[in-house]
């Protein structure tokens, strides 16, 4: 008979239970970061289900990593948009 395949959200949440140790070993303040990692995780719940790696672990990685890559493009565009607007100003008030 073959093995029962959990479902993905069933398996980070395995995961969240795992890191718990590592968890109470953080500074407070850190611990609070470590739980927005698993959140960011969280959202791709979904492509994890498609994924079915071996090491589900990865997934959850890659799911942060996306998340993070998402808000590393958001704010160069904000810091692009603001270097913009001060050279504009810069300009316009040497003129």
């Amino acid at each position: 008979m073959g093995r029962t395949v959990l479902p993905f959200s069933r398996v980070l949440e395995q995961e969240v239970q795992e890191w718990r140790k590592f968890r109470r070993g953080l500074r407070k303040e850190d611990q609070q970061f470590l739980d927005r990692l698993f959140e960011e995780a969280r959202l791709h719940v979904q492509a994890g289900v498609y994924a079915s790696r071996p090491w589900p672990f990865e997934t959850v990685l890659i799911s942060i990593l996306l998340e993070h890559e998402k808000a590393l493009v958001e704010m160069r565009s904000k810091l692009r948009a603001l270097e913009e607007k001060s050279e504009g100003e810069i300009f316009l008030s040497k003129g």
